[in-house]
């Protein structure tokens, strides 16, 4: 009866051991799995950090290289105009009239100083540090008045619900669509009136850029144009937003632009 009883209790250790490890064993394999997913997680994570990084610096390269190209095409197409007329001023002096002379010069001072004026506002225009030190709403009230300027064009500029800093990069990426849009108006629309329109929501920062032009079919061709509408809807993309452009023929095109204010949000 006693060795009946201890063998019971032998039994019973070595069943609870047993058991014991096994449930170890469970917890072991449950803790392994759960950390190589936690680190295929993190992994995933830190490539898809690794892949917004790699496309925010190809389009910061595309920007650069857009820049240049607008640079370029203004100093040839204004200020080297401007230039090589007051060149032409003082080459054509003739001091036999001084009345003439006199007149010439102040007009080749002021053609300079013109020049020198557009230099400074393309350099503003162009360079981060206008949306860097003063953020997006003042870099937009900027380029409202550079267009202003011209005379070509009656411009609206609204803000409404409660504005939010955004970080610098995803504002100047922002920056970049609506100069790229102004861009695609001022070459193409052939528009009187151009409205800029922000609209912060609880969630969402809503940017319409409208024009009254001669709008565009979507199956239009226009290399130039769909290529800026391409950039406009790529960087509104990487900000996790979308872009979306109307335009009737004869009535002028609307370019929306939907992005999250915050990270943990997503565009509807």
């Amino acid at each position: 009866m006693y060795s009946s009883s201890k063998e019971a209790i032998v039994i019973f250790v070595i069943v609870c051991t047993i058991l014991i490890l096994l449930l170890i064993t469970f917890i072991t394999v449950i803790v392994y799995r759960y950390q190589q997913k936690q680190n295929a997680y993190y992994k995933k994570l830190e490539e898809l950090k690794i892949i917004h990084e790699n496309a925010m610096l190809q389009s910061q390269l595309e920007i650069q290289e857009q820049t240049f190209q607008n640079i370029s095409r203004e100093i040839h197409d204004n200020i080297g105009q401007k230039l090589s007329l007051a060149k032409l001023n003082l080459n054509t002096l003739l001091f036999s009239d001084i009345d003439k002379v006199i007149a010439q010069v102040n007009d080749t001072v002021n053609m300079i100083s013109e020049s020198i004026n557009d230099l400074s506002d393309i350099s503003r225009s162009m360079s981060s540090e206008i949306v860097l030190n003063n953020g997006l709403i003042k870099a937009l009230e900027f380029e409202k008045t550079q267009l202003e300027k011209s005379g070509l064009y009656k411009m609206g500029f609204a803000v409404t619900g409660e504005s939010v800093f955004l970080e610098a990069d995803k504002e100047l990426v922002l920056f970049r669509i609506a100069q790229e849009a102004l861009n695609n108006i001022v070459k193409h629309a052939a528009a009187t009136v151009i409205n800029l329109e922000l609209h912060y929501d609880t969630n969402l920062l809503n940017f319409d850029i409208i024009d009254n032009g001669k709008g565009f079919s979507p199956g239009q061709k226009n290399n130039e144009r769909s290529t800026g509408l391409i950039n406009m809807r790529k960087r509104a993309n990487m900000l996790n937003g979308k872009c979306v452009v109307i335009s009737r023929c004869g009535i002028g095109t609307k370019v929306k632009i939907q992005i999250p204010l915050y990270k943990n949000n997503a565009t509807l």
